[in-house]
């Protein structure tokens, strides 16, 4: 069957497994036609979930956890404007990884990317070929410790493992503060002062006693060269056969080729209800979820690691997808 006649969904079938376990285990399937994923979404939630997760997990509804998280970080005014350069997209084909897995927003949270890589080398360590490691983007802001997870991703990965470090809205507005530093008040309104305090940066006394000088030349001084540079090659998209990584979502119905930057860093409607519209799926973050969300055409793994102290790893083989617990 030609991938271009076909339409992504998927669903959740929870198999036996022994009585201490939580594992559930998701196969990625296709349908022959948009009338024929229907009926099979709607077996899905009929047959594969209790009744009372079925409205919950039904794509018009938006995710019930942004709004509790918005008042856990407060109201930020966001950075709607994107980098002006464009950044590059990667592709691969199905058979260059025998694993793909996909690590969720991590947002400072550095205790929990170590916790996360130890389970996707554990995991791998029974399999052969090589693995690719997707980090979906937003490692800056809201945690305490963005300055060392940015270190850490700019260490070498495994010699059988390759690791990708998406773009995600945060790191975007982060990089342009570095770049153009007269952007601070509009920034430190979106961000707060959790990552520049991770670098040493006592923003409070800075905005109470210092210049706006000295708030640029505080910035410029603490960020190391090699931490820009990491955040200014962080692409936007990579594309693995049919399956896309991005960090919020794409457009739905248009071509990834004609995607903007701008929709790929902060989409959520109307990617999040109508999800791709296009024969593939797309996993991705910036929008948190209560747990891990299976269908639309769409996986969204971004379970609020900074409020929650959940940082989800997907894992996806032989065109089946799986939670790491």
């Amino acid at each position: 069957m030609r991938l271009e006649n076909c339409y992504w969904f998927s669903w959740i079938f929870e198999r036996e497994m022994p009585a201490n376990s939580t594992d559930k285990e998701i196969f990625i399937a296709r349908a022959t036609s948009p009338t024929e994923t229907h009926k099979y979404k709607d077996m899905r939630i009929k047959n594969s979930m209790p009744s009372s997760h079925a409205k919950r997990h039904q794509s018009s509804i938006k995710p019930t956890l942004f709004g509790v998280f918005q008042k856990l970080t407060g109201k930020r005014t966001p950075l709607l404007a994107v980098r002006g350069q464009p950044r590059q997209r990667l592709h691969f084909d199905a058979a260059d990884f025998s694993a793909i897995y996909a690590i969720g927003d991590i947002h400072g949270c550095y205790s929990k990317l170590l916790e996360a890589e130890r389970k996707i080398f554990e995991d791998f360590s029974r399999c052969t070929g090589t693995a690719l490691i997707v980090m979906l983007g937003d490692y800056v802001d809201r945690g305490s410790s963005s300055k060392d997870v940015v270190e850490h991703l700019c260490k070498p990965s495994p010699e059988n493992i390759k690791q990708v470090t998406l773009c995600g809205n945060h790191d975007d507005a982060f990089l342009r503060l570095l770049e153009e530093p007269g952007l601070f008040p509009s920034w430190y309104r979106f961000a707060g002062m959790e990552t520049l305090k991770s670098y040493g940066i006592d923003v409070t006394y800075l905005l109470k006693h210092g210049s706006k000088r000295a708030i640029e030349r505080a910035i410029s001084d603490a960020i190391p060269a090699h931490h820009k540079k990491l955040l200014a090659e962080m692409p936007s998209m990579v594309t693995v056969g049919d399956i896309v990584f991005v960090h919020a979502g794409i457009r739905p119905g248009i071509a990834l080729s004609e995607q903007r930057d701008r929709d790929l860093f902060w989409i959520r409607e109307p990617f999040l209800t109508r999800g791709p519209e296009l024969p593939l799926l797309v996993v991705h973050g910036h929008t948190p979820v209560a747990q891990p969300f299976f269908g639309n055409g769409r996986i969204a793994i971004d379970t609020g690691a900074f409020a929650t102290g959940k940082l989800t790893v997907l894992r996806i083989m032989n065109r089946q997808a799986i939670v790491l617990r």
